[in-house]
């Protein structure tokens, strides 16, 4: 499809979003064992950002290694401005994330998993709807489907082999 957008995070300033700590229960013939799954967005505010998945028996660490996570899977999102370039819908599991451009002023309309993620990739004016699951894993890896699929005018331009005037 499209060339790797990786980017690697020397000289970026990132800031991390806690999307949400889960504690999951193991329990063993001692007795039942807690340990904590914590979930992060990181992002630099200007188009870069990531996700990441961290697991260990005390809240602290665990976010510490999904922020580890995160900041091994950056990728840069083609931004308009303060909003996004295009329409996009995106899916993982039963997640379902519609993303809109807004005017300027609008504000990020979102909710939950997905206004963390918007908001870490730099994104003030945008309208969003999640369905289907609500899931926080699932709708921030759907919310990433739908601006992976982003293209700028620069791209589509580039790939159909025109000038952005005929654009």
């Amino acid at each position: 499809m499209q060339n790797s957008r990786k980017v690697k995070p020397s000289g970026i300033e990132l800031i991390d979003r806690l999307v949400a700590v889960n504690r999951v229960t193991n329990v063993n013939k001692g007795g039942r064992t807690f340990s904590f799954s914590a979930i992060v967005v990181v992002g630099d505010e200007k188009g870069v950002v990531g996700h990441g998945l961290g697991k260990s028996k005390d809240v602290a660490s665990a976010i510490a290694k999904a922020i580890e996570d995160a900041k091994k899977n950056l990728v840069r999102i083609p931004l308009n401005k303060a909003t996004l370039p295009h329409e996009q819908k995106g899916k993982y599991g039963g997640a379902r994330v519609n993303l809109l451009p807004a005017a300027a002023g609008t504000g990020v309309i979102a909710g939950g998993a997905v206004r963390a993620v918007l908001e870490a990739v730099g994104v003030h004016d945008v309208l969003s709807k999640s369905q289907g699951s609500s899931n926080p894993h699932n709708v921030v890896k759907a919310t990433f489907d739908a601006l992976l699929q982003l293209r700028s005018a620069e791209t589509v331009a580039k790939q159909r082999g025109i000038t952005m005037d005929k654009l």
